[in-house]
């Protein structure tokens, strides 16, 4: 299947949109003032060490302390992490060491970067381990023939001496020596350097940063079945074409530059699709929809047939829906960029082959993922559970920020619920003041429904507490806004 790469790049933001006949199928926006940190290499201290947890804070030089696991901490002595030694980390750590660090996943939320001590640095077609000796293939590479030919190509241009070890990208499977030798070159230069600018640098210091993501386009997402990549920036695409010739030459010709007045992403529909996939609904062709809710344990989909009627029965009804909504969770997976348990309510279905066929669909459409995927299958309830390794922020966290209205709730309560605390509140007060008035401050809706419906009971409350209350409308408050003023 053919792809095409849109990229639009401006100083401030880089958004990147991967499509698949017509429809986005994935979309990365970077910001120069929230870049990703995913690969950056530090040099960082050990702020505390915590047995309990066998787990440690390193101070890497960002806002939070970053957090350092004992199964991601590697032990120089032997090839032999510390996960399989068994060493309890307050015997490997203490307060105010340094230690080389790599961030493995970006700050989430109110938590801190993930980090890891088992280095690794991405090269265009293979991945550098220098602390494990080993030749390992990427899982995409499926024909084990295949595998085992690339490892041997690979051993054999290793250099005497190599005492790490390397990971083959998928890029590499059509790749000839020389080039396989040049990047064992390129990465073993870019670690040298690592080492060096970590015996002169004090702690906390970055020591590597992880490319751009205009050359991470070529890098990471470009594929043989990549048809072309269009930028909107004649100096993106300058450097996009610098790193290609040096890195990439088969897909220099393939760069093209936007020529089109009308902006890029509009041209081809994304910004339409960005808003789309901001919201909870997700329509679908055949009239059925998705509802999909974030939230920090876990995200939830709910499968819904809507006005479809299509099917020769209700059951043929369902199956129909359940079978196309695979195909768009799969995709809205990948374009929201959806991260760790995810629980997807299908329509229940009677007949187990029905089961069996959306969830083979389901593991057909995720395929294309390049990130780690796990589908569980239903559980006793009838829901589906999904695990998708998260490595960055969703695109709903990085574009929005909780409703200072509703604190991020998604609800608000009612102008009565609002009515009703405020007379509590005076009835509470009257019993402890001795005011002469009370005077209320609160929202139009608020306001106007002590006027209205709510008139007896404020006139009530007056009788009881033998006191007057004013009643004011302040238009900057919101319904659940209010203040009671002792007068």
């Amino acid at each position: 299947m053919i792809e095409e790469i849109l990229v639009n790049h401006r100083t401030h933001e880089t958004r990147v949109a991967l499509v698949q006949q017509g429809a986005v199928q994935e979309l990365q926006i970077e910001r120069a003032a929230s870049r990703g940190l995913v690969g950056n290499l530090y040099l960082g201290k050990v702020s505390r060490v915590l047995p309990g947890m066998q787990s440690a804070f390193v101070d890497i030089g960002l806002e939070r302390a970053a957090f350092l696991h004992v199964a991601d901490l590697w032990q120089s002595r032997g090839s032999a992490s510390q996960a399989t030694t068994g060493t309890p980390i307050e015997k490997v750590l203490f307060e105010g060491q340094p230690l080389l660090v790599q961030v493995i996943k970006d700050p989430l939320g109110t938590k801190g970067a993930r980090l890891s001590t088992q280095v690794s640095i991405a090269g265009r077609l293979l991945v550098y381990l220098p602390h494990e000796p080993h030749i390992g293939v990427s899982q995409r590479i499926g024909d084990e023939a295949g595998r085992q030919e690339l490892r041997d190509r690979l051993q054999k241009l290793v250099p005497a001496g190599e005492k790490g070890g390397f990971i083959i990208r998928t890029s590499a499977e059509e790749a000839s020596e020389a080039e396989l030798a040049a990047d064992i070159a390129y990465l073993g230069r870019r670690w040298l350097q690592i080492l060096e600018a970590s015996r002169r640098s004090p702690a906390p210091s970055l020591l590597y940063q992880d490319l751009a993501l205009t050359q991470r386009v070529l890098r990471d997402l470009a594929t043989e079945t990549t048809g072309q990549i269009v930028v909107d920036s004649s100096d993106a695409l300058s450097q996009m074409n610098e790193f290609a010739a040096a890195y990439m030459p088969n897909l220099a010709r393939r760069l093209r530059l936007h020529s089109s007045e009308r902006p890029i992403f509009e041209l081809h529909g994304i910004e339409q699709e960005i808003e789309r996939a901001l919201s909870r609904r997700v329509d679908l062709k055949s009239g059925g929809y998705l509802i999909i809710d974030q939230t920090e344990a876990m995200t939830t989909i709910d499968v819904n047939t809507g006005s479809y009627v299509g099917g020769r029965n209700f059951e043929d009804t369902i199956f129909r829906t359940n079978l196309e909504a695979a195909h768009a969770i799969a995709r809205q997976l990948r374009l929201r960029n959806l991260g760790g348990i995810i629980v997807v309510d299908l329509i229940d279905m009677g007949e187990a082959a029905h089961r069996e066929a959306v969830l083979l669909e389901l593991r057909k459409a995720t395929q294309r993922d390049r990130t780690r995927i796990g589908i569980n299958g239903f559980t006793s309830l009838g829901l589906v559970e999904i695990t998708r390794k998260r490595t960055r922020e969703s695109l709903s966290r990085l574009m929005c920020e909780p409703c200072p209205l509703c604190a991020g709730k998604g609800v608000v309560k009612t102008a009565r619920t609002i009515c009703y605390e405020i007379l509590r509140e005076i009835q509470r007060e009257a019993g402890q003041f001795n005011p002469r008035e009370f005077r209320v401050l609160a929202s139009q809706a608020v306001v106007d429904l002590f006027l209205e419906e709510e008139a007896q009971s404020l006139a009530a409350l007056c009788d009881t507490i033998g006191r007057q209350v004013a009643l004011m409308v302040e238009t900057l408050y919101s319904q659940e806004q209010y203040d009671i003023v002792l007068l």
